[in-house]
């Protein structure tokens, strides 16, 4: 197993304590609130090579797991992950079936975080992502969380969706090199490179 590097989740998908949140996230493109849930550890994985490329290209990052999210407070890029359960975002009973299989399984999860937004997002931008298992009949959280933001007045948030093999894992391979150009396109298009 690589070595931990800051700003990454373990192997468990947990991101560690100390970097839940920046207390400078406000008002600036620059800043971002990252808001992930991992059962297996594929989506924090990802969510950890996107969150190491966004910090390499000047952003502040404040990478949250989705069961202690804060509502966003104007930051310039919200993200948001989430591995696909059965077509579709995690549910409660999806996070049990998960937790059977030995992953970890969430408190509460993105499902929860978006249903409690307010009716308006405070946030300058809006990127959704997902891990899949691939193939036209896997579904996707990505796409499922683009529809529930529409409720929050979100009209034009970006996806990607990032391949696993098989539920518990692994990603494929490239997978973290493309979260990281994808991450590097958000910092581009944020200062309006």
């Amino acid at each position: 197993m690589p070595p931990r590097q800051k700003g990454l989740a373990d192997e468990t998908g947990t991101i560690p304590a100390g970097l839940r949140m920046d207390e400078n996230r406000r008002r600036s493109p620059m800043n971002v609130l990252m808001i992930v849930e991992s059962c297996f550890g594929n989506t924090a994985r990802v969510a950890g090579a996107i969150a190491a490329a966004l910090r390499e290209g000047g952003a502040q990052v404040s990478l949250v797991q989705a069961d202690a999210a804060p509502a966003p407070a104007g930051e310039g890029l919200v993200l948001i992950g989430a591995p696909t359960h059965n077509m579709n975002l995690p549910t409660p009973a999806s996070r049990s079936q998960a937790r059977d299989k030995g992953g970890r399984e969430p408190v509460t999860g993105v499902i929860e975080w978006i249903d409690a937004l307010p009716t308006s997002l405070d946030a300058g931008r809006v990127a959704v992502f997902s891990t899949v298992t691939g193939g036209f009949m896997s579904g996707s959280a990505s796409k499922q969380m683009v529809k529930k933001l529409r409720r929050h007045g979100v009209r034009d948030a970006e996806r990607q969706d990032f391949q696993v093999l098989g539920t518990p894992g692994p990603l494929a391979d490239g997978e973290l090199e493309r979260a990281g150009r994808w991450a590097g396109e958000l910092v581009a298009a944020a200062v309006g490179r």
